[in-house]
């Protein structure tokens, strides 16, 4: 039953996971990777840890650099999303335990985040750089459904006594500890070896992002100004211009009336202040005419560009479509990227933000900033704002928007952070 009612799942409880994160997905994906990298080991290396930094074979190397990023980042995901690992049923328990010990394998002696116990230190402090206190595998765990694994005949038994794996994976860990210490170059090299890591990932995440903003926009105003303007320029001729007049959305027209006639308001007004004799009616009409065709000519461009702007933003979207595909090993480091900084404030910042951006897109004055944003858009695509439609937008959008918001701070933030959620009633009251 559990398992039927979790395939049917509503559409929106599958978006809420897509934007808020699901721990058990994290989990799932973390676990695949680790399966991955476990076939390897044991179909190429009789199980033991593949030297990564020494592989000859590029495309193996790639491979493997592939899973541990996503083993790395879905684990942290995981220990974000999870408010504790007591939570977990017995076979989530089971895949955690797999994947923190195919992560310990290669992080061994590198600061990372457990979702499990860490060893105590002597002396009530935690050193940091300790290891996890990593368990053995379960034989009942099975591993990933994927191709590319390994025969079960190949693959390494966990040891049936889990006491003496738990005893002497301690002693062995103790005895690195011990070393570590003794060696100073050696635990400098790993805090080097960390940062420069950490550079690469803030370099490869700044590159990506700087490139989802810069090619849609280049990429659209050189497909408009260079390619679409030119093409629709060239389908209009200048006897048509007056009657392209009838083209343009009811705004627009009242505004080109509305202007025509304040210029021939202002010109019998002009006339009258001065004390001049009148102006002959047909020198009065062939001003107005020249300025209507004036008038003309710029909405007719403002017409043409509104045409142009909706198949440039088109290449646009494409545009960033497409760095999306190519560039698709570098969203996770992205994301890592983010993460790391929103994790990094402290809970005063987050409530501020989190306030901040709710007084903006759902907050009482919310509304006025919908309409400019929605008249603006309007325009730039050359369709009338209808007021019906803004409002209604105004009156849907921006409250399941706070719905969202308050559910995400109710059923996950709260479980994140509950001192950000203490602080951020606070900030309200």
């Amino acid at each position: 039953m559990t398992s039927a009612s979790s395939n049917q799942r509503s559409p929106f409880s599958q978006l809420k996971e897509q934007i808020f994160g699901n721990p058990e997905r994290s989990l799932k994906e973390a676990y695949e990777a680790a399966s991955r990298i476990k076939s390897i080991e044991n179909q190429y290396f009789s199980g033991y840890r593949v030297p990564v930094e020494s592989l000859t074979n590029d495309r193996l190397r790639a491979e493997m650099q592939k899973n541990l990023e996503v083993l790395q980042s879905r684990i942290q995901e995981f220990n974000a999303s999870s408010s504790a690992s007591g939570n977990l049923g017995s076979n989530s328990l089971e895949k955690l335990i797999f994947v923190e010990g195919v992560l310990a394998n290669y992080t061994m002696t590198q600061n990372q985040a457990s979702a499990l116990t860490t060893v105590p230190q002597q002396g009530g402090g935690q050193s940091p750089l300790s290891p996890t206190n990593i368990v053995d595998v379960p034989s009942s765990i099975e591993p990933a459904r994927n191709p590319n694994l390994a025969p079960p005949s190949q693959r390494r038994q966990p040891n049936n006594r889990s006491g003496q794996g738990i005893f002497n994976t301690s002693v062995s860990k103790a005895f690195n500890q011990i070393s570590q210490e003794l060696n100073p170059q050696q635990s400098e090299q790993q805090i080097l070896d960390e940062f420069r890591r950490s550079r690469q990932i803030t370099v490869v995440a700044i590159r990506l992002l700087a490139l989802l903003i810069v090619i849609p926009i280049l990429t659209q105003q050189v497909s408009k100004n260079l390619v679409i303007k030119p093409i629709v320029e060239q389908t209009q001729t200048r006897e048509e211009v007056v009657l392209n007049l009838n083209k343009l959305n009811s705004e627009w027209k009242e505004e080109a009336l509305v202007e025509l006639n304040t210029y021939e308001e202002e010109m019998k007004m002009e006339q009258m202040l001065k004390g001049a004799p009148p102006i002959d009616p047909e020198v009065m009409e062939d001003k107005v005419r020249e300025k209507a065709n004036e008038i003309a000519e710029e909405y007719e461009g403002r017409r043409i560009n509104a045409i142009s702007n909706v198949f440039a933003d088109f290449i646009g979207i494409m545009a960033f479509a497409l760095v999306l595909f190519v560039r698709k090993a570098d969203i996770a480091k992205l994301k890592s990227f983010i993460d790391k900084i929103i994790y990094g404030l402290s809970d005063t910042a987050k409530a501020f933000a989190i306030i901040l951006f709710t007084d903006i897109f759902v907050g009482f004055h919310s509304t006025h900033g919908w309409e400019v944003l929605l008249e603006s858009l309007a325009n730039h695509l050359g369709i009338a704002a209808n007021e019906s439609a803004i409002n209604l937008f105004i009156a849907t959008v921006p409250v399941v928007m706070d719905t969202i918001a308050k559910y995400w701070i109710f059923r996950y933030l709260s479980q994140m952070s509950a001192s950000t959620v203490a602080t951020l009633k606070e900030m309200n009251e």
